[in-house]
């Protein structure tokens, strides 16, 4: 399965995946709680230079986060256009900061991390008979999954508009759910296959 991960190590790589897991968390809901434009600029600047300051691998992933800045703009246009500017960069700013922390964890992370995390965090709903294994597993593939369908949407993108000149916008979403069940089922049998069933 795709994913972000960075094999060239970096400052980050060094530190272990429950604290990274636990500031990315913490720093999220402070996103939100922060409404001062002042307070989520410097935030966001902070946290790009951060970003920036992972080297190679960090530039080797900007181009993936094209998406996020056109849909930050048209948030903030959209606010502007309703009345609301202010509101709109607010709202941008904590789009574009989130993402840059998550793709943070994502380049700095390893997959089976970031399962062990997820199992000891689930692990006292044992005493409730839930399989904690399983359900860390589940939402670790949905986390790394949204790299493989961001990945297929770009290529989906590319490929339109190569032949047209234009993006693919919504045309796209029938293709692209056609794939996310191929790559679902492929997964699926992989896991079969893994756990012998």
């Amino acid at each position: 399965m795709l994913s972000l991960y960075a094999a060239q190590k970096t400052w980050l790589h060094r530190v272990a995946a429950g604290p990274k897991l636990a500031s990315l968390c913490v720093l999220g809901t402070g996103l939100l709680l922060v409404g001062d434009l002042r307070w989520l600029l410097g935030g966001c600047a902070m946290v790009l230079a951060l970003f920036v300051s992972l080297g190679r691998p960090a530039w080797r992933a900007l181009p993936r986060l094209r998406a996020v800045v056109v849909m930050a703009v048209l948030i903030a246009a959209f606010h502007a256009w309703v009345g609301s500017p202010a509101l709109g960069v607010v709202s941008a700013l904590r789009l574009v900061t989130g993402i840059l922390l998550a793709t943070m964890l994502t380049l700095t992370t390893r997959f089976d991390d970031l399962l062990d995390v997820l199992e000891s965090l689930l692990r006292p709903l044992q005493a409730l008979g839930i399989p904690t294994g399983r359900l860390a597993l589940a939402l670790a593939l949905v986390l790394r999954f949204i790299d493989v369908f961001h990945g297929q949407w770009q290529r989906l993108d590319d490929a339109h508009r190569a032949r047209t000149g234009r993006g693919g916008g919504l045309r796209l979403l029938a293709p692209l759910t056609l794939r996310t069940l191929q790559t679902a089922d492929r997964v699926a049998d992989a896991l079969a296959a893994r756990l012998g069933r």
